[in-house]
Order: structure tokens, then C-alpha cells, then sequence
């Protein structure tokens, strides 16, 4: 794997080595397997269903790297949905899910944290919107996980499998094997909670509220031919975004406290919408939008000079969420001139997960 260099200023270059290993070799169980845990297995399957999230913004890309959540950000569920079926097994580990690394190692981190000593049979889906910003990998991974607890009898809290996730937060290689990715944990959170989230650093959370209950949220795939995987998303993350968020940080943490909190208490989504713009131009925010070229700055203003409430790029992009009273058919109409479609029309997803069981009978 490569060696990738990392520098935040003059005096600031570190190297760090992408180690790839096998599932379930390299695990982290954050102190939560010190505990005796009392284990009653469900006769039957377990299912749940996670909103996919919008990830605003990091606050300080200083703070995390690979190996290393955190970071803080900010960002909200959608109703955009992926799922997990999971059932007690004699010993056997079955798994359904064309990304089936990542599950193992997740299953292997929740044996060795609650002492669970056998099987399971899982199956899980994913909104098919893949390096686009809207998390597939974190949503995936909150429904395995909460189904994989409550299959179990929840012996783990939502807390400690959100950190579970984290710190051990992983994507898999051409190999087979996987690396640790980047995490913040904001997806996890909102894919729990719903609403829209802050986090600090080292996964906490902050606070979280529901966020533009009735609105539409409408995402705006602009053309790029600008990769947001791999190597190319670590050098911009890692280089470029942390100068600059050396520069913004203080601005961006004020700007969560003192306007977007409050705004979020009285339910105003033009002021929410006013922050989200001031951020797409402050620190590592705007190195995310620029590595798609300034043509997303161009298509994201379009959008804001047509009186649209709430305009943001979702994580490393390229999706655009727009969040509007504007239902599918006037967002259209509005687009058309622009040369712009919609890829995906839903709204906020306030609620969170949701857990259903099927006894077996």
C-alpha cells in the first residue's frame, strides 16, 4: 500500500503508511470487553432500517486520519434508507452483502467486546449511491452493528457502538483485505438519532435536534469527472483541507455554537441555510468543493441566487443537498434552465433507526 505524506505547514509533514490486514486481525475493543455481559439471543431475526446521512462539514481536519477518528462536524439523517437482517446462528457466520470485509470485521470486533460465542446469519443493502457523499459505508455499518446488539439482547448501548464503529471504521482493498478509513462519526449519529447533528472531537456528540420537518431535500448530482475515492480524497483531505482549516477552525466551532445551534432551536432553515453557505468557503469545507473544480461553487450558487433555503455540498461530494419547501416537480422546473437534474427527492428523516423483530416460529 502507499506511503501518502500528510503536511499541515511549514514544520508539519508526517508520513502515513495505508496497512492493509485481514478481517477481524486487528481489532479494538476501546476497554468494553473488560465487562461480563449477560447474552439472551433472539429466536428469530432482527431487522433495522438506518437513514443515510448528509455530511456538512468536518471542523477541524487536524484532529482525525486514518486510524485516528474524530474531527467533529456536522451534518443530517435522509430518508434514504439501508438495512440489516441478522439472526442467531449454531456457530456459523453467513453473510449477504457484496462488501462482505467490512461486515466481518465489525462481527469480529461485537464477539470479542460482548464474549457472544456464536453465529450469525446476515443480510444487508445499501441506498446503491456509492462515493457520491452520502455515507453508504457508516449507514451500513450502524444497521449491522444495532441489529447485530439487538440480536443478542442488546447488551451494548448506542454510545459504544457508535465508538466501536469508529475506531475500527474500515474500507476494504482489491485484495480483499481492509484499511482503516477516515471517521467522524457524524453518519453513525444521525443514522441513530435523526435530525442533524454536532459532534466534537473523538466521536462525541454534541447535540443533536430534528431539522426541517416538512421541508424537501432534494439531491443535485453536478457533473465531474473528479474522483472523490482513494488516494486522491486522502491528499486532499489530508493536505490542502487541514492548512486550512488551521486557518478556520475557531470561526467554523463559533459559527456551530453561537449561530447554528440556536437556529436549530427555533426551526429557522433560511438562517441554517445562510450558515451552511458562510461554511462552504471557510477552511476544509472549501477545499472539498474546490477539488471538484469551481464549477460546483458556480452550480451551488445558481441554486442560492434562486432563493433556496439551505445549499451544501454533502461530504467530498460531488451531491449537492438542497433543502427547500420547493417540492420535486418546481425543483425541476427551476433546474432545467440551470442544465441540472435531481438524483435523489426525500426529505429529513427525524426519527432515526427502527427495529423490527420476526419470532421465530
Amino acid at each position: 500500500m502507499p506511503i501518502m505524506k500528510i503536511r499541515g505547514g511549514d514544520l508539519d509533514l508526517v508520513e502515513y503508511e495505508f496497512k492493509t490486514f485481514v478481517p477481524g486481525t486487528n481489532i479494538k475493543t476501546l476497554g468494553y470487553d473488560k465487562r461480563t455481559y449477560k447474552l439472551t439471543p433472539f429466536a428469530g431475526t432482527v431487522r433495522v432500517v438506518a437513514p443515510a446521512r448528509i455530511h456538512l462539514t468536518v471542523l477541524d481536519m487536524n484532529r482525525f486520519a486514518p486510524d485516528h477518528p474524530g474531527g467533529g462536524g456536522i451534518g443530517f439523517a435522509i430518508q434514504c434508507y439501508c438495512t440489516a437482517e441478522v439472526r442467531c446462528t449454531g456457530s456459523a457466520l453467513e453473510i449477504d452483502y457484496s462488501r462482505e470485509p467490512i461486515i466481518r470485521n465489525f462481527v469480529e470486533v461485537f464477539k470479542k467486546v460482548t464474549g457472544y460465542r456464536g453465529g450469525f446469519r446476515i443480510r444487508a443493502t445499501d441506498h446503491q449511491h456509492k462515493h457520491v457523499g452520502l455515507g453508504s459505508t457508516s449507514t451500513v455499518m450502524i444497521a449491522v452493528a444495532t441489529a447485530l446488539n439487538e440480536a443478542v439482547g442488546a447488551p451494548l448501548s448506542n454510545n459504544q457502538l457508535r465508538t466501536l464503529i469508529g475506531h475500527n471504521y474500515v474500507e476494504e482493498t482489491a485484495d480483499g483485505k481492509i484499511a482503516f478509513g477516515f471517521e467522524t462519526g457524524v453518519g453513525p449519529a444521525v443514522s441513530t438519532h435523526g435530525g442533524m447533528a454536532v459532534m466534537g472531537d473523538e466521536l462525541a456528540l454534541v447535540y443533536h435536534h430534528p431539522f426541517a420537518e416538512g421541508n424537501h431535500v432534494h439531491i443535485v448530482i453536478p457533473p465531474t469527472d473528479i474522483s472523490s475515492a482513494g488516494t486522491k480524497e486522502f491528499d486532499l483531505l489530508m493536505n490542502k483541507a487541514r492548512n486550512l482549516d488551521y486557518r478556520d477552525r475557531e470561526l467554523k466551532a463559533y459559527m456551530f455554537l453561537m449561530d447554528l445551534v440556536p437556529a436549530l432551536e427555533r426551526d429557522d432553515l433560511s438562517k441554517i441555510g445562510d450558515i451552511i453557505w458562510e461554511i462552504e468557503f471557510r477552511g476544509s469545507k472549501r477545499a472539498e468543493v474546490e477539488h471538484h473544480s469551481y464549477g460546483i461553487y458556480h452550480y451551488m450558487s445558481m441554486l442560492r441566487e434562486a432563493k433556496l433555503e439551505f445549499v451544501g455540498m454533502s461530504s467530498v461530494g460531488p451531491s449537492i443537498a438542497v433543502v427547500t419547501k420547493k417540492d420535486k416537480k418546481a425543483m425541476e422546473k427551476l433546474l432545467k434552465p440551470m442544465g441540472l437534474s435531481i438524483a435523489i427527492s426525500t426529505k429529513v428523516d427525524n426519527k432515526g433507526l427502527t427495529i423490527t423483530r420476526d419470532r421465530q416460529k
